[in-house]
């Protein structure tokens, strides 16, 4: 025997680059992705969306102020004004294509599921 065949090595390479590219390392701090953001229907500013875990926690900070959100997977999405209660909250897309949650809006670039 010679060792593994060249595709068994090129497979195996596959699967660890893409587990290398596809898994976050551990302690790593999670993406940040820079968008605009309102209120109610004031003026976009420049705000910091923080990802958790894709589609079903994050964050916007925003002059400030911190809202978390979380979704539980079923189609329940709840927000957290700086601290207060989590509350539910129904997301929809606007013409503008900006994404809102009850009253804070974003658009940009930012991973949605």
């Amino acid at each position: 025997m010679h060792g593994p065949s060249p595709a068994l090595t090129m497979a195996a390479a596959l699967v660890a680059v893409l587990g290398w590219v596809w898994q976050p390392a551990l302690g790593a701090e999670p993406p940040t992705y820079t968008v605009e953001c309102r209120l109610e229907n004031g003026p976009w500013h420049p705000c910091v969306m923080t990802v958790q875990a894709v589609g079903e926690r994050w964050q916007i900070d925003l002059d400030g102020l911190r809202v978390l959100f979380r979704h539980d997977g079923r189609g329940t999405v709840e927000m957290s004004r700086s601290s207060g209660p989590w509350q539910p909250v129904s997301g929809r897309w606007q013409e503008d294509h900006a994404l809102c949650w009850d009253g804070i809006c974003a658009k940009g670039a930012f991973p949605l599921d």
